[in-house]
């Protein structure tokens, strides 16, 4: 479908301004003159535009064709695609491809409205086993969650995932998470961290399992579902990715939870790439902000 620049352009012109080409800087869609090679005037603020000002593409030398296809990889690969595999696919260095890997993740963020029906809250970590850790890194401060960068995650039954990392899993962190991402009333199941006790009451319908005992699930109280977004994003972290760093974590967080809703597998793949499409407006992200 998007053999070269000019097809991939042709395409993401139409998604991104189904009525027109529209001006990044004063939005003005009337004034515009077009120009040769994919280039536009607007003559309300006298600016030279393509469809890639103002998104993740910006002042990229990497042809769109290529762009188009790396997303699609993306949003197709359950648990990711390495900045390696990437390069060879493409046709680019790895560290071309692992900045471009860093902007397609920007694309990924996105604010999602307050999840509803029954959600599943749970918390996990992810980093290096202090184990496998060489003798200089070693915290010698405990095993478990000992360096490890926590990610708290919330689940609604057959729909959709919000998550991203936190300082730590105290009670103001994982309340406060739940209390700003979930509908009051909605029906809410946790494990028995002290964390979520007493958020139930006038807020939610608040179940819990005690998985120290022994117990996964009563009935249809579980946590299953978020366990298994769990599951899904660290077998990409540890088999794909190998390490991410606490400052870029986040990035990959968004990757995974992108997939989850809006790359979700039920959805035809030409759907899913067009949802990335729209994602990638307002999104840019330069080299020297992914490295600060």
């Amino acid at each position: 479908m998007f053999s070269d620049e000019d097809t991939a352009r042709t395409y993401l012109e139409a998604r991104l301004w189904p009525n027109g080409a529209v001006c990044p800087t004063c939005a003005n869609s009337d004034r515009i003159t077009p120009r040769q090679k994919g280039f536009y005037r607007c003559n309300a603020c006298q600016l030279d535009f393509t469809i890639r000002t103002g998104t993740i593409f910006e002042r990229s030398h990497i042809p769109l064709h290529k762009w188009l296809y790396s997303m699609y990889l993306l949003v197709t690969a359950r648990k990711g695609i390495s900045s390696m595999q990437l390069a060879k696919e493409i046709g680019i260095t790895q560290k071309s491809a692992w900045f471009m890997l860093g902007r397609l993740r920007e694309a990924c963020a996105g604010e999602l409205d307050k999840l509803q029906g029954t959600v599943e809250a749970d918390e996990s970590f992810f980093g290096g086993k202090e184990a496998n850790k060489h003798e200089s890194k070693k915290l010698r401060s405990g095993r478990g969650s000992v360096g490890k960068t926590a990610v708290v995650g919330l689940r609604e039954r057959g729909g959709r995932t919000i998550a991203y990392p936190v300082p730590n899993t105290d009670k103001e962190n994982l309340e406060g998470a739940v209390l700003e991402n979930v509908e009051v009333g909605t029906q809410l199941m946790t494990d028995e961290s002290t964390s979520y006790a007493g958020i139930g009451g006038l807020f939610f319908d608040h179940d819990t399992v005690n998985h120290s005992a022994g117990e996964y699930s009563r009935g249809d109280v579980n946590t299953n579902s978020i366990e298994s977004v769990w599951a899904v994003m660290k077998r990409g972290m540890y088999g794909v990715y190998h390490h991410a760093s606490a400052k870029h974590l986040h990035r990959y967080v968004d990757e995974f939870t992108f997939r989850l809703n809006d790359g979700d597998v039920k959805r035809h793949t030409l759907y899913r790439l067009e949802s990335f499409v729209e994602a990638v407006d307002g999104k840019r992200l330069t080299y020297a902000r992914l490295i600060q």
